[in-house]
């Protein structure tokens, strides 16, 4: 069977750590897919921005990378922007508004990823404040959020890892089926447009390239990738994701993200 492209999620899964990836050896996988006609595609929470600036020094050795950012609100081939999705207005509001009335979002920072920059509240000090410099692009201090003027991708909260889960689910109950809620990792608890996910993304670079689900191969570790894990045949879990990722999803990475187990896995699948 043949696969005609690759989609990997990055934090956990691509990556060995932050912003680090084994250069050399995924130029040469990149060599070898290319040859054989296979898109790489870096899915990520992350905006397309920063995920284009994580590979610049690939790209601008002459590499074709495909993004689906923002899980899956936006989406972009090497030359132009195929998707995006945003949030309205009301959502925002709505969103807002849950936040302020929360009690376990008193030191909670709101993160609204735009079109034109990444906004945060003038109020947002700390760790994860400095977090938000390091993982977004173009960072932009705001007095108030709701009077921003750009199109808003997705809203971000961060909670300590263990509660991640416990949000996810009531957020899901409070918005239904208006918005949809999904963890990210690093404690990041993702609020996006209805219907948005890695899979829906996916499935606009698929039909762009004329590219069936079985022609897909999948990683990723975290909840924000299980739509598109559980969607195609060809989807590996990574050894070091969370156990209920693992009990989910039957097929594995052959080794962790620190040991490049993303690039080993597509070099022992084709025989590189």
């Amino acid at each position: 069977m043949t696969i005609k492209m690759i989609a990997s999620d990055m934090d956990g899964t691509f990556l060995t750590a932050y912003d680090d990836y084994n250069r050399r050896r995924f130029e040469r996988v990149l060599n070898q897919l290319e040859a054989r006609q296979v898109k790489f595609v870096a899915a990520s929470g992350r905006q397309v921005k920063n995920l284009q600036e994580l590979f610049e020094p690939t790209i601008t050795k002459g590499y074709e990378i495909n993004f689906v950012g923002s899980n899956g609100a936006l989406v972009a081939t090497p030359n132009e922007q195929l998707y995006s999705v945003y949030l309205s207005p009301t959502q925002l509001q709505q969103v807002i508004e849950w936040n302020a009335h929360n009690p376990e979002s008193a030191e909670n920072i709101i993160i609204m990823a735009g079109e034109k920059a990444t906004y945060v509240s003038n109020h947002a000090v700390g760790p994860v404040a400095q977090m938000v410099f390091q993982f977004y692009p173009n960072v932009t201090r705001v007095e108030k959020l709701l009077a921003v003027e750009d199109h808003i991708l997705e809203m971000t909260f961060v909670w300590p890892n263990n509660e991640v889960q416990q949000h996810v689910d009531e957020l899901r109950k409070i918005f239904g089926n208006e918005l949809h809620a999904t963890g990210s990792g690093f404690g990041s608890v993702d609020i996006l447009g209805k219907g948005v996910d890695k899979a829906t993304g996916l499935q606009v670079l698929q039909d762009y390239y004329a590219i069936s689900d079985h022609e897909v191969m999948t990683f990723g570790d975290n909840v924000n990738d299980l739509e598109m894990l559980q969607k195609y045949e060809h989807a590996y879990v990574m050894p070091n994701a969370d156990q209920f990722m693992l009990e989910a999803i039957s097929k594995r990475a052959v080794n962790t993200n620190v040991n490049d187990g993303v690039l080993q896995t597509i070099e022992d699948y084709f025989g590189f």
